[in-house]
Parts: C-alpha cells; sequence; structure tokens
C-alpha cells in the first residue's frame, strides 16, 4: 500500500490558477493508474483526471476540466500534479489524489472504485 500526500491548494480568485502536488511514499512504477478526484460539501465524489503511469501515459478528463486542467507525472519526483488553470467557483472542493496498481477495465468511469490508496486531501476555493 502506497502513502499519498496532497499538497498546493489554497483559496485563488476565479481565473486565477494552482497546481497541486501528490507525492507517493513508493515509487510509482508503469503498473499503477492514478487520479485526482474531488468533492465538494454536499456532492458526491466526481473524477477530475486520471493517468496510466505505463510508457503510453494515457490521460483522460472530467468534461468539466478539460482544456483548463492537465494531470502529469514526474517519476524521479514519485510526485503526480494536477494544473488548475482558468479556475471556477465551481472548481471548489476537497482534491484528492489516488493510486492503485493493475487497474483494469475503464476505470476512469467508475470514479474512483478501482483505486485502494488515496491521500488525505488539500482544499481548493475559488472566490468569484
Amino acid at each position: 500500500q502506497v502513502q499519498l500526500h496532497e499538497s498546493g491548494g489554497g483559496s485563488v480568485q476565479a481565473g486565477g490558477s494552482l497546481r497541486l502536488s501528490c507525492t507517493s511514499s513508493e515509487y510509482i512504477d508503469s503498473t499503477y493508474c492514478l487520479g485526482w478526484f474531488r468533492q465538494a460539501p454536499g456532492k458526491e465524489r466526481e473524477v477530475v483526471a486520471t493517468r496510466d503511469s505505463d510508457t503510453a501515459g494515457t490521460t483522460r478528463y472530467a468534461e468539466s476540466v478539460k482544456g483548463r486542467f492537465t494531470i502529469s507525472q514526474d517519476n524521479a519526483k514519485n510526485t503526480l500534479y494536477l494544473q488548475m488553470n482558468s479556475l471556477k467557483p465551481e472548481d471548489s472542493a476537497m482534491y484528492y489524489c489516488a493510486a492503485e496498481r493493475n487497474c483494469v477495465g475503464d476505470y476512469f468511469l467508475q470514479n474512483g472504485a478501482v483505486f485502494g490508496d488515496w491521500g488525505q486531501g488539500t482544499q481548493v476555493t475559488v472566490s468569484s
């Protein structure tokens, strides 16, 4: 089981940017799938972006963040990133990173159900 720790959250005005980081206690090899999720008060958790750690590095994004958010990975630092640009008030939520080995199927559509390792979350607040 890998330990994950998010950082980089904060309060910004609409249109601003933040970069979230998720540092792993272990090396994330090519068998992992990774993801960013968010949950706002009173709402269900939703997927933001996912990434395969294999050489293809396939990424997928929720429609609501496409073109604004970018998921990336630095293996040398055991870190997953989420660059968030053009932030909107509706992006306000607790953001969580997650990891799992050997994900199968279309895990992007399973809203985090396949992920066994989760961080504690970092809060993002966007004001209008």
